[in-house]
């Protein structure tokens, strides 16, 4: 199993090219589902995850190939309409297949996607949304069976905001006989980037990014072009790696209007930043001033980055509070931070950060996705040596990060 060997200390300089969104790429690639005709995708991310749903939708009979970032898709030959259990339990985005392969092929089998280490993500809100459209659903053994001849376009209100589920209805509502109108939709910029994809495909959407879509249902979609948005979160936590550790780098291939929340704690903790089309410079030269925020859905803050931030915060000259709404597991960096050497304590949904002058490396385990991005970013800015464990998590979710860091004159190993 590998593992990332930090030497912290080592400010940061240079140039980092910010790859394809992860949460814009899977729901995209499921689109490839929607249609017999060809999706030709660019800036698609070299992510564990990729690879994982790309075998899910080969084995449906989706023909998919990679050339680096490209990855061409064709849909004339899908013969199996399930995506099993030992794939989907790798994956919860596997669930994205549902709404597509029902919409089309009117049955689908799909295994429940089970537990998540930072909270539940029920798909309670993806089976009502379409029973609605006119699916019957049940589930048996595990596994979400569903049938219909044609969807039937329809109002659909969910009880909570829901990235995932907004974007399985918003597939399927695409080949739906007439109207359908999803009210409190999620407003994510990689919801935004699915629609775009559809509507290239030949999808009726209005409302695109606002939280009340409304899909005019067409009778077939055909194929398209088109570019995966710039990953967000990625940019967050290289601007978080660089005001944590010190430095001056440029993020290249990046998007500047869909991380405002962020940019704005980021300039508060005295991170300078100068923005172009598609590039941000950061420039860090003092300690981190603590900063204080409650994460929510888009536009607000967003729950991806909080692990980051309170890394940061974890040296800040002064003390903070970050209240979690979104996942109500997703503390579990914080014992592996304060391993390190911060002091943070936990209040219910809200942790306490007294920041210190400096943290320690140690030995630390990463426990998902973004806690690791955590402990990268605490590592950097450490005394000494930090080993951070169970990198896979890393993996899924960034593009080489350890390549990208050495590049920026991190000290940066990983080994097996």
């Amino acid at each position: 199993m590998d593992k990332l060997r930090i030497q912290g200390g080592q400010r940061l300089s240079g140039d980092i090219a910010i790859s394809g969104a992860k949460n814009a790429a899977l729901p995209i690639l499921c689109a490839g589902l929607l249609t017999a005709g060809e999706l030709e995708l660019s800036n698609v991310p070299h992510l564990h995850d990729v690879t994982t749903m790309l075998k899910l939708l080969r084995q449906t009979g989706l023909q998919a190939s990679q050339d680096g970032d490209r990855v061409l898709l064709g849909g004339s030959a899908i013969t199996r309409l399930e995506a099993p259990y030992e794939l989907v339990k790798t994956m919860r985005a596997s669930i994205l297949v549902l709404g597509p392969l029902l919409a089309r092929f009117g049955a689908a089998k799909v295994s429940l996607p089970g537990g998540c280490a930072i909270g539940s993500r029920p798909v309670d809100q993806h089976i009502k949304g379409l029973q609605a459209l006119g699916a019957e659903i049940s589930i048996e053994a595990g596994y979400i069976y569903a049938k219909a001849k044609r969807l039937k376009g329809s109002r659909i209100l969910t009880d909570m905001i829901t990235v995932t589920g907004t974007e399985n209805l918003l597939m399927a509502a695409t080949l739906a006989d007439g109207e359908t109108i999803l009210e409190n939709a999620a407003r994510e910029p990689e919801v935004t980037d699915l629609a775009n994809l559809l509507v290239a495909m030949g999808a009726q959407i209005g409302g695109i990014g606002s939280d009340r879509l409304v899909v005019q249902g067409v009778a077939a979609l055909h194929g398209a072009q088109h570019a995966v948005i710039a990953d967000r979160i990625e940019t967050g936590t290289f601007l978080c790696a660089v005001a944590a550790a010190g430095g001056d780098i440029t993020l290249t291939n990046t998007r500047t209007d869909i991380l405002d929340a962020a940019l704005d704690k980021l300039r508060a903790m005295g991170l300078t930043m100068t923005f172009g089309p598609d590039w941000i410079r950061a420039q860090m030269s003092a300690r981190p001033t603590p900063v204080s925020f409650r994460t929510t859905e888009y536009p607000g803050f967003p729950t991806d980055m909080q692990a980051q931030f309170m890394a940061v915060n974890s040296i800040a000259n002064g003390a903070s509070r970050v209240t979690e709404t979104i996942f109500e597991n997703r503390f579990m960096h914080v014992q592996e931070l304060n391993r390190l050497g911060a002091a943070i304590s936990i209040e219910g949904n809200t942790a306490v950060i007294a920041g210190v002058t400096r943290l320690h490396g140690a030995p630390v385990m990463a426990t998902d996705l973004r806690a690791s991005a955590s402990l990268v970013i605490a590592a950097l800015a450490a005394e000494g040596e930090t080993l951070i464990d169970r990198i896979y998590h890393l993996d899924r979710g960034y593009d080489r990060m350890e390549v990208k860091l050495s590049a920026v004159d991190a000290n940066v190993q990983r080994i097996n």
